[in-house]
């Protein structure tokens, strides 16, 4: 007859814990995208960024340049936004 040794419990423990730590990085890494992707699609969005939490558009900007060192992104938006006040 065979003699079946259950696993140790901790390596179901490690199994479960894997799961959640790769589902939540998957939510982590798909909220990040879509704030990426509306910051970078909707100035007004930029805008409420500025006028809240300017280190995240600074931030935003700055990885920008360091992609792409012609983006001017930041002169067209600050452009339209002094426009906008008259």
């Amino acid at each position: 007859m065979i003699i079946k040794n259950p696993k140790p419990s901790y390596r179901r423990w490690l199994k479960k814990g894997a799961i959640i730590i790769f589902a939540v990085e998957g939510v982590c890494f798909a909220g990040s995208y879509f704030l990426w992707y509306k910051t970078n699609t909707q100035r007004d969005f930029r805008k409420h960024l500025r006028d809240n939490y300017p280190a995240v558009l600074e931030v935003y900007y700055k990885t920008g340049e360091l992609i792409d060192s012609k983006s001017n992104i930041r002169e067209i938006d600050q452009v339209y936004w002094d426009h906008e006040k008259f």
